[in-house]
């Protein structure tokens, strides 16, 4: 019987575990680097173990310094949760080694599940469908695509539509693979432009049983990684249901799987065929929509498992499906500017009831550049589909997130999309647009003007009071052009006047406006010069331009700066040379991305001020780029 779990992992999932072991009665260890330690997770623990540093590499990558923590907190078993050291065979082995009960898959099911290349070999020998490139690839083998093959996430795959890309992208495959994985070694198959990502959750006893929890579509992906996953997966015939679970059964059979895990298929809609693409030997990020149509604990079981508990898994599927699931992962970046990850304080992060919420943060928490740029996952679940659509639609528009820039508005964009609503969704989907929300709200500016205007206010006084006025107050506003956006405005006995609105209410937090008969409340939050407003339009975010420019903030021009705090991974060029515009100068990792820094333009390299290990902070000048006469 285990009496504490150590959970080898963070934030969200590691609360997620907390949270079953508490129901069970468990007591619960958490270990945290130093840009962790005042997370939500840490504090929900009975105990916790820090690990000094921050980077993955020297913290929760290191086995042993885990392990170790394990054992001066007394835990008696490990939960290595997702991600990190989770599907590493070694750490299993050394975890067992301890004499610790190690809460996933036989380290043999790991390392031959690990191997994506090994994996396929296995699959076609018990008869599952794979798919398999050329060893010497033709233009009519093309587009394909290059993965790592002891990854996952989107990090070391690129898609390649020209033979002659085709050793830079592997290149580039591999030192991304190395870097996130630490293991460089990369294949190559062929790119099904518009297949469906359908996967399969099963449980296995190790004892050849195995129940299979149905199946999730997880098609809407950015970068390769999944961004809205549902259960179960809409538009699938029914003897395709059947044949993908009997698919998984068989692939987790066939190396006597124990645990939870999931088999992941490439699935084409149109010739109703569906191929192996790999088994994750742990839990999935989305686990919580088969939770919540099956109606059962997969942390639990994975316990039972674990335990040795009889009867913990029953050969089978289990069919009945009540209702229907869909989540969304929060995350912190930018989709209007490639992806780029956000980090900082993340002011404020609260959601109505009407959802199921697994977060690692909290208002005030704040977001580092080490570790995933996930914030949050927001699950509902209804009776049918379409009425999960709108409950998550009005989950997302009505939630409070404050301090940081996300891709809120690209989830209710997607959510509401014709391609997402029909069901019919391929991971092609964010390839051809963003899908940004793009709610306009023109009351937005005048209310964080009043807002900031009411923190002026003097007893007695009213407001920019003038004995003869002659022009409006104007407060300015950054919206990403040269002019920004004004509100123009004047401080009356009688309160506020402004062309085109009435201003019921004002206050610092609250201001009510009414424009054409319909009147809107906004409730404002202010920190610094940003200005948060949630309203029934949804969030706006402002940034209230200052009056004077601080000479040291200007930089000479073609700087390249750095768009996101990170490490410099890689200088692809040499100060003094010729560059062209978009040639790839730097390469920055954060939030276990990486991004390439272009020229501007055209010209010279005059200034390298970087080297490969520099961290840099956003903002800071990385390079020059004189642009050619």
């Amino acid at each position: 019987m285990i009496n504490r779990i150590l959970v080898a992992n963070r934030a969200e999932i590691a609360s997620r575990v907390f949270r079953t072991a508490r129901r069970l009665g468990i007591e619960t260890v958490a270990v945290h680097s130093d840009a962790d330690a005042a997370l939500p997770f840490v504090a929900e623990a009975d105990h916790a173990v820090r690990l000094p540093g921050n980077a993955p590499t020297e913290t929760y990558l290191r086995a042993d310094l885990v392990i170790e923590a394990a054992k001066v907190a007394g835990a008696d078993a490990i939960h290595p949760g997702y991600g990190f050291l989770s599907e590493n065979a070694d750490f299993a082995r050394a975890v067992e080694a301890a004499g610790l009960v190690w809460i996933g898959p036989a380290p043999e099911s790991i390392e031959q599940m690990g191997s994506k290349i090994e994996a396929k070999k296995i699959m076609a020998a018990a008869g599952v469908p794979v798919l398999e490139a050329p060893a010497s690839p033709v233009e009519a083998d093309l587009p394909l695509l290059v993965k790592a093959s002891a990854g996952g996430g989107g990090r070391g795959m690129r898609i390649v539509r020209s033979l002659d890309a085709l050793a830079a992208e592997i290149a580039a495959a591999e030192a991304e693979a190395a870097s996130a994985f630490g293991d460089g070694t990369v294949f190559v198959e062929p790119y099904v432009e518009a297949g469906r990502h359908v996967e399969v959750q099963v449980v296995g006893d190790g004892a050849g049983n195995v129940a299979v929890f149905g199946e999730r579509d997880c098609s809407v992906q950015r970068r390769h990684q999944k961004v809205v996953e549902e259960s179960p997966a809409p538009l699938l015939p029914d003897a395709v249901r059947s044949a993908l679970h009997e698919a998984a059964r068989n692939a987790a059979a066939a190396i006597d799987y124990r645990g939870a895990g999931t088999v992941e298929f490439l699935y084409d809609a149109a010739s109703e065929r569906f191929w192996f693409l790999e088994m994750n030997t742990r839990l999935q990020v989305e686990h919580p929509v088969t939770e919540l149509v099956h109606g059962v604990d997969l942390v639990e079981l994975q316990i039972a498992v674990a335990e040795g508990v009889s009867g913990a898994v029953s050969a089978g599927s289990t069919t009945d499906v009540n209702g229907h699931a869909i989540e969304v992962r929060l995350y912190a970046e930018d989709p209007s500017a490639d992806y780029q990850p956000q980090s900082g304080t993340l002011t404020k992060l609260e959601f109505s009831s009407d959802a199921r919420i697994d977060a690692g943060y909290t208002s005030g928490s704040e977001v580092s550049t080490f570790y995933d740029a996930m914030l949050a996952k927001v699950i509902v679940h209804a009776p049918t589909r379409e009425a999960a659509i709108r409950r998550l639609v009005s989950v997302l528009r009505t939630a409070k997130i404050h301090g940081l820039v996300t891709n809120r508005e690209q989830l209710i964009g997607i959510l509401g999309s014709d391609a997402f609503r029909s069901g019919e969704v391929t991971t092609a989907l964010l390839a051809k647009e963003t899908l940004l929300s793009s709610a306009e709200d023109p009351g937005a500016p005048v209310a964080a003007a009043i807002a900031l205007a009411e923190r002026t206010r003097r007893p007695g006084i009213p407001v920019a009071w003038r004995n003869v006025v002659n022009q409006p107050q104007r407060t300015v506003f950054e919206d990403g052009s040269e002019d920004g956006v004004t509100v123009e405005w004047y401080g009356t006995r009688d309160g506020y006047r402004i062309d085109g609105f009435d201003v019921i209410d004002a206050g610092q937090e609250r201001v009510v406006l009414e424009k054409d008969g319909l009147r809107t409340t906004y409730a404002i939050a202010i920190a610094g010069d940003r200005i948060d407003l949630d309203s029934s339009f949804g969030h706006t975010a402002l940034r209230k331009r200052p009056r004077f420019t601080d000479p040291a903030t200007q930089t000479q021009p073609g700087s390249l700066l750095a768009p996101m705090p990170g490490s410099v991974v890689d200088v692809l060029a040499e100060a003094g040379s010729d560059v062209t515009e978009g040639q790839p100068l730097l390469v920055l990792e954060a939030m276990k991305m990486q991004h390439t820094v272009t020229a501007p333009t055209g010209g010279v390299l005059t200034q390298i001020n970087v080297t490969p290990g520099t961290q840099v902070a956003a903002g800071e000048v990385l390079a020059v780029v004189e642009e050619a006469e």
